[in-house]
């Protein structure tokens, strides 16, 4: 009798682990489809939730919401504000709307390379601006994701060759004051759009057009409803993976430890996969097939530079005060530094 009571008991434990333990639900939520083979945000949240099952022992089990299933940025960032879910790898035009200083990653024409790019948001920098927002916004920064690399600008009326050609275009930003003023610096006429809008939207004519990495604009197939891509490079932006502060303060140190590791191997998969694209025929050759490509020459390319940075540097100081001032002295401090590192 002895020997089955344990035999039975041993049956019960694997048929049922809940009676070991209970097993946490992490819901992870991002605005793309969840394509991982495609897409830099569905690559982190596969990447994320393989490494924390596995890592966890299954005391972690992660639940993907992808396609902005949950609602538009706002409010899924106010869910994960109030912990009905758990994380949410935003843009930085979703964070804006609760930490508006994040325009600072969108200085334009800052990095000269990918590799001063991660430097930068892996470093001190990343690290002292994760802090800021956690403690302004309320918000656990598990890390700043690949949003999809070096932004090109489309647009379904004309190439855009200098400043001079964008009069006239209607351009649809994200909701960052940043954008707004460095599209405006640039001529063109910003027109705010929410994300899951944005095909139908330049697919109607209410935008002509918008400004998006590679790998972004293939995702969407921006290239059936736009002509022309100008690869300026202008923009590199990071997506700002956050998480509920209380949900992580709530987990034991081992299971932190497993949720950091998983958000840093899982960045580091976004960038991979985004260099992958913008190096295959899933990249540029796709867009090729039904848009012109224009690569702006260097006089080209320093009309544009010389029309954004100062527009840029100029808001920043309006609109933040001395805080602004600060955040884009860190800012190019940090790439500075990083630049000197690399050997550049």
């Amino acid at each position: 009798m002895l020997r089955r009571s344990i035999a039975l008991a041993f049956v019960l434990v694997a048929l049922v682990p809940g009676l070991v333990f209970a097993q946490t639900v992490l819901k992870l939520a991002h605005l793309n489809p969840q394509q991982p083979f495609d897409v830099a945000s569905a690559a982190m949240a596969a990447v994320f939730k393989s490494e924390v099952e596995a890592n966890s022992n299954g005391q972690i089990k992660v639940d993907l919401f992808p396609n902005g299933v949950l609602g538009k940025e706002a409010e899924t960032m106010v869910q994960v504000k109030s912990g009905v879910v758990q994380s949410f790898i935003s843009s930085s035009g979703g964070m804006a709307q609760f930490y508006p200083l994040i325009d600072v990653t969108n200085m334009p024409f800052a990095f000269s390379s990918y590799n001063v790019g991660y430097k930068v948001y892996d470093g001190e920098f990343g690290q002292e601006l994760a802090s800021d927002i956690e403690k302004k916004a309320g918000f656990k920064v598990l890390g700043f994701g690949e949003s999809g690399g070096f932004f090109a600008i489309t647009n379904a009326k004309k190439p855009l060759k200098s400043p001079a050609d964008m009069k006239g275009i209607k351009l649809r930003t994200m909701a960052l004051p940043l954008h707004q003023a460095i599209v405006k610096a640039l001529g063109a006429s910003p027109t705010t759009v929410a994300w899951a809008e944005v095909y139908t939207s330049l697919q109607t004519g209410v935008v002509d057009g918008q400004m998006n990495p590679i790998s972004i604009i293939t995702m969407a197939k921006f290239q059936e409803v736009q002509k022309y891509i100008t690869l300026t490079n202008h923009l590199y932006a990071p997506y700002v993976w956050v998480m509920n502060p209380r949900f992580y303060s709530g987990l034991s140190a081992e299971l932190q430890k497993v949720v950091d590791d998983a958000a840093r191997t899982a960045i580091l998969a976004g960038r991979g996969l985004s260099r992958i694209i913008d190096s295959t025929d899933k990249g540029l050759p796709a867009l090729a097939e039904k848009m012109q490509v224009y690569v702006p020459t260097k006089a080209e390319m320093k009309q544009f530079r010389d029309a954004a940075i100062p527009a840029a540097k100029e808001f920043m100081s309006t609109q933040y005060k001395k805080d602004g001032e600060l955040w884009v002295e860190k800012f190019f401090a940090a790439i500075d530094k990083a630049e000197k590192d690399l050997g550049y």
